[in-house]
């Protein structure tokens, strides 16, 4: 069974007036839903182009696991009506706030804890639409298709913070929601739970999400209650009954950790990467991959030791003067502004945001 929806008339923003306001723009645009990620990339002034507007399901088919969105959806619209239906958004996006949105999601590239096992968001991306700095309405449709340059567009648009192109609607492969979800706990230090985390993940486990917090390891199991119950059995360890309130907080930085005032930095790094010796605390996920760090050290040691051990680090949290995003190679730079030119010539849209 399909389900065919659409916001009311007087919730949609009409095309043709996106595509003019960006034809006729004379300045930088600041594109803009819910607000709930102003914070995250470098400051961008601009025009405000509010696309809030632009809301509503256009279709869902649980029977092919396929949902349709526009990008102004709030991603709790989406959440609730999967969970009628026993289904989820496989990528447990981060919320950030009540009014965080499909498209907000999508443009900041932004997965939760399930992100090593499930995918990432851009893993869930079947095809998407656009309207791009000239104004043309540009469509990728249900399935990947590429256009003449080679691009995967409707996935690079992920991540790529609104600066190729305003996100207008977007198809995403959901999964079934577990049967069963439990929350083991295992005491040991930083070096152990890396190791733990990788070799778990080496093994026909129901694992979906792991952290480590100041001596304390958590692994989440989810899929039949069968198999949770056999991992349970083969790993041991403590049940959390309040694990989904700690995945929740982890997810979206509700928990203590993320509030004691100090930078919050996100390292990414392989997953087999040792600990590293920075001062301040940290909470490592995605089975170590992942590295959240409160510090007061400089930006530069801190970016230093990730790449030292084949990573980057991006600011979340605290002064923006040594920017927010790990300096690029001068190749890889060149390609991203290279993509830029071609999407948005004029340079219009969210300019900065990611480069300063």
């Amino acid at each position: 069974m399909s389900f065919l929806l659409s916001s009311c008339p007087l919730c949609e923003m009409n095309l043709p007036e996106i595509s003019e306001r960006i034809r006729a723009a004379t300045g930088p645009l600041a594109i803009r839903a819910g607000g709930s990620k102003d914070w995250y990339g470098e400051n961008v002034a601009g025009e405000v182009l509010d696309v809030s507007a632009n809301r509503g399901i256009v279709s869902y088919e649980p029977g092919e696991l396929v949902l349709t969105a526009k990008c102004g959806t709030p991603l709790a619209e989406i959440e609730t009506l999967l969970d009628q239906h026993g289904q989820m958004l496989g990528f447990e996006p981060p919320r950030f706030g009540a009014a965080s949105t499909l498209g907000g999601t999508l443009a900041c590239g932004m997965s939760g804890p399930r992100r090593p096992y499930a995918g990432s968001a851009r893993d869930f991306v079947l095809g998407m639409e656009i309207v791009d700095g000239e104004g043309r309405h540009l469509k990728f449709g249900g399935q990947v298709m590429k256009n003449v340059a080679g691009y995967d567009v409707s996935r690079l648009m992920v991540g790529a913070l609104g600066t190729l192109g305003v996100l207008l609607t977007a198809s995403l492969k959901v999964l079934p929601r577990p049967q069963a979800e439990l929350t083991l706990q295992f005491e040991c230090d930083e070096m152990d739970a890396i190791r733990l985390m990788n070799e778990w993940a080496g093994k026909p486990l129901p694992l979906s999400a792991s952290a480590w917090l100041s001596g304390l390891l958590s692994m989440r199991l989810s899929g039949a209650q069968s198999s949770v119950s056999a991992a349970h059995r083969k790993l041991g360890g403590e049940v959390n009954p309040h694990g989904g309130e700690f995945w929740a907080g982890v997810r979206d930085h509700g928990a203590a950790f993320f509030r004691d005032g100090a930078p919050l930095w996100r390292l990414s790094l392989p997953s087999t990467a040792p600990p590293l010796d920075l001062p301040g605390r940290q909470l490592i996920a995605w089975g170590g991959a992942e590295r959240w760090l409160k510090s007061e050290a400089a930006a530069a040691d801190i970016r230093t030791r990730a790449a030292a051990h084949g990573g980057h680090a991006t600011l979340y949290e605290g002064d923006r003067t040594n920017g927010v995003f790990h300096p690029l190679p001068e190749a890889l730079l060149k390609y991203q502004l290279r993509l830029k030119q071609q999407f948005d010539p004029r340079g219009i849209l969210n300019p900065g945001r990611m480069r300063p």
